[in-house]
């Protein structure tokens, strides 16, 4: 395990999905690069906010500033954020990953589940 908790296996497997931020998809690196600014270093970031789900559905690389952006919000909350706007991040531009959560979360909070 890493110093997150997260088992080795399911770090290399999302390490393996995730080249660029779930969010806005820039390319993200494992080290800040010399003389560049660090908004483009890989971050661990739980979809769902609960550190207990570590499961391949739920981590993700997403990029420094994304990750500070969105904090603890709720996703389908914060990907409306006057942040995700300026950015261009909504739903069909995210990664997978983040469209079958925010998929989940929409098919929770119907009237028949």
């Amino acid at each position: 395990m890493n110093k997150w908790g997260i088992p080795e296996w399911l770090e290399n497997e999302v390490r393996d999905r995730d080249k660029t931020c779930v969010y806005c998809g820039i390319k993200l690196n494992e080290k800040i690069p010399p003389k560049r600014p660090k908004k483009t270093v890989a971050t661990w970031e739980h979809i769902i906010n609960d550190a207990n789900l570590l499961n391949r559905a739920n981590m993700a690389l997403c990029c420094v500033a994304c990750n500070a952006s969105k904090g603890a919000k709720n996703l389908s909350d914060w990907i409306g954020s006057s942040y995700c706007q300026k950015k261009g991040i909504h739903k069909d531009t995210a990664a997978e990953i983040i469209k079958n959560a925010l998929k989940k979360a929409q098919q929770c909070h119907t009237p028949d589940h």
